[in-house]
């Protein structure tokens, strides 16, 4: 019997994995772009974990227009049902989306990246990390994780004495 909550089967993520993660992610989205050379018109970060990404993205693709996007539909480790959109980005840089790189840090259930691609249909999305129910919201991804991974990112955590699984 495992005694451990669902958010305990995790997948920690360090300042550096994320570092090359993103690198990774930005070296498949190096040209891609519908601009001339395969350019990208500008990047739009969902706050508050695709900041991280987009940042490095950005300096990778030497994207200088960025701006961001604020969803909210976790409540702390939960996602409820209502999905809010709190700032959306400038209304004539995003158009219908096209040129515009979406990055977020994780696709879970997709519920986010469909609201978003909703107001920005023709928008390349990209996540650095992806769960199997949302999936299919995202054009391209670097890692897949099971659904029932909780990702803890670095911005989450502080060092910190963890007990061991057996013993002391």
């Amino acid at each position: 019997m495992n005694d451990r909550l669902p958010h305990e089967k995790g997948f920690h993520v360090s300042w550096d994995q994320i570092h090359r993660d993103s690198r990774a992610l930005a070296w498949r989205l190096d040209k891609q772009g519908p601009g001339e050379g395969g350019e990208w018109k500008a990047i739009v970060a969902i706050t508050r974990g695709g900041m991280a990404p987009a940042m490095i993205i950005a300096r990778e693709l030497d994207v200088r227009t960025i701006d961001t996007i604020s969803v909210k539909s976790y409540d702390w480790q939960k996602q409820t049902g209502e999905m809010t959109v709190l700032k959306a980005p400038d209304e004539g840089l995003m158009g219908d989306g096209t040129g515009i790189l979406v990055i977020d840090d994780l696709v879970d259930s997709g519920k986010t990246l469909e609201l978003v691609r909703r107001m920005y249909p023709k928008a390349h999305f990209a996540t650095v990390y992806a769960k199997p129910h949302g999936r299919e919201m995202v054009d391209t991804y670097i890692t897949e994780v099971s659904q029932d991974t909780w990702i803890f990112f670095p911005w989450d955590m502080a060092l910190q004495y963890v007990r061991p699984f057996r013993g002391e």
